[in-house]
């Protein structure tokens, strides 16, 4: 699943007419960047969740055939979902296996490998260093588990992969996944990785004119 509703509003003036996962780096959206990285891995089956705008990126993706998949979507309409919902809403079109999440607006070269849960993980969250323009990070990782801590040191990527079961005690409606993932870190019932590689949160002009920058000169 690819999370893309969102309004972008740090993007401001750019996303006033385009989604925010339309937003290019280097000639490429991130979206379809995402979508050809997914298509590396092995993945074929894609939910794109929508929201601002999300007409224009279902004429641009379309049946995803394009990018050697088979792209759905689900419209949240005007009324975004947030992560938790979000996902709790797309969960009968992702089946009944551990799914991967990626968040439209990052950057980066990871691939989108499968990992395996352990039988006692919910899921598995791919963390990196913490950039310098956060205060802090997100998590620490002990020994592949998730904890929380006083002063984390890694940052939660916006890749991840879920267990359905995780969502069981959801209801419909708007809400973050990010008190879920707390309550699992505190349980240790949440796995994860350190990816060292290219990777960027393109929030805000700035970000994304860096990511511009550090390309060409690559």
């Amino acid at each position: 699943m690819i999370l893309a509703a969102g309004r972008g509003e740090r993007l401001r003036p750019l996303t006033d007419s385009l989604p925010k996962a339309l937003i290019e780096v280097r000639g490429q959206s991130l979206l379809e960047r995402h979508l050809r990285a997914m298509h590396a891995g092995g993945i074929r089956d894609v939910v794109i969740n929508l929201g601002w705008l999300g007409a224009t990126i279902r004429d641009r993706v379309g049946n995803g055939d394009a990018y050697g998949l088979r792209v759905d979507y689900s419209d949240e309409g005007e009324n975004v979902l947030e992560t938790g919902g979000g996902i709790f809403r797309a969960l009968p079109m992702l089946g009944k296996e551990p799914f991967l999440v990626v968040n439209a607006d990052v950057y980066t070269d990871m691939p989108f490998a499968e990992h395996v849960l352990p039988a006692d993980a919910v899921g598995h969250l791919v963390l990196v260093d913490t950039p310098d323009y956060r205060r802090r990070g997100d998590f620490d990782l002990l020994d592949g588990v998730v904890k929380n801590a006083e002063d984390p040191t890694l940052t939660y990527s916006g890749v991840a992969i879920y267990r359905p079961e995780f969502f069981s005690n959801c209801e419909p409606g708007r809400f973050s996944i990010v008190p879920m993932l707390r309550r699992a870190a505190d349980e240790g019932v949440l796995r994860g990785s350190h990816y060292k590689g290219l990777w960027a949160d393109v929030g805000t002009p700035e970000r994304l004119s860096m990511c511009n920058i550090e390309n060409e000169t690559e």
